[in-house]
């Protein structure tokens, strides 16, 4: 439900005048959402024009210490000796933390049962118990159950480490060419002119160099992100193509 009040504010603001007023907070969502639901109203890559990347968030895979592993081989190994024995946890079927870890099963061949709740709240009540094993959580979610030992962070979903928690390993470093984190940015409707998007563009790029905003961000963990709008077109085109390949292998359904 979540998901689709998000595709219908996201359809909203790609169907308004192309006059730089209206603008979508588009996302990872967005390019997961193109293959998750099948009948969509609006085409994500087509009626958007980007603008800008705002933040990139890693996600980190959290799992309850009564797991044994220690790190992430561990984790694999302990998992394909034990196939369908973990249970992976997610706030939703097709949500970020969700898909994340289908393409660690994917890209691994471990067998772990997805088990879907409702929330992120309601997950790591039951990660903390026990009754679930593993999420792909974001930082935010998670970084204080790790500092106090209660959660144990085996690796961080970007391709570069984080900063917010530099001294855990990335999973590429142990599965080549992983990469999922939670993204933002912002798109206009898809006639909007070279020169209104330029402008908005070169204005959230200010935005993003200010320092204040800068150290927000990193306290949340996240990243800023700059760049053009030829930049965050190819975010998006990347992103939507490599999502439809795991919502495929996944079988995810939206709810």
């Amino acid at each position: 439900m979540l998901s689709q009040r998000a595709n219908i504010l996201i359809e909203s603001g790609l169907r308004s005048p192309p006059d730089g007023y209206t603008l979508a907070l588009v996302g990872a969502p967005s390019a997961i959402n193109a293959t998750l639901y099948d009948k969509l109203s609006f085409n994500f890559i087509r009626d958007i024009a980007p603008v800008a990347a705002i933040v990139r968030f890693p996600n980190v895979m959290v799992v309850n210490p009564s797991v044994p592993a220690e790190s992430l081989p561990d984790f694999i190994a302990y998992a394909k000796a034990n196939p369908g024995k973990l249970n992976m946890a997610s706030p939703r079927s097709g949500s970020t933390p969700h898909v994340t870890g289908e393409l660690f099963k994917m890209m691994t061949g471990v067998d772990m049962v997805h088990v879907p709740y409702r929330s992120v709240a309601a997950v790591m009540t039951d990660l903390l118990s026990g009754r679930v094993h593993v999420f792909f959580g974001t930082t935010a979610s998670s970084i204080e159950y790790i500092r106090a030992g209660k959660l144990r962070a085996l690796a961080v979903t970007t391709a570069m480490r984080s900063q917010t928690l530099p001294d855990i390993p990335t999973v590429a470093e142990f599965v080549p060419g992983y990469e999922a984190s939670a993204w933002f940015g912002v798109g206009a409707p898809r006639n909007t002119s070279a020169e209104v998007v330029d402008k908005l563009n070169t204005e959230i790029n200010a935005s993003l160099g200010d320092p204040k905003l800068k150290a927000r961000l990193m306290d949340l963990g996240g990243i800023a992100l700059t760049g053009s709008p030829a930049d965050f077109t190819r975010l998006i085109a990347e992103e939507t193509v490599k999502w439809a390949k795991v919502v495929k292998f996944s079988g995810a359904k939206a709810e």
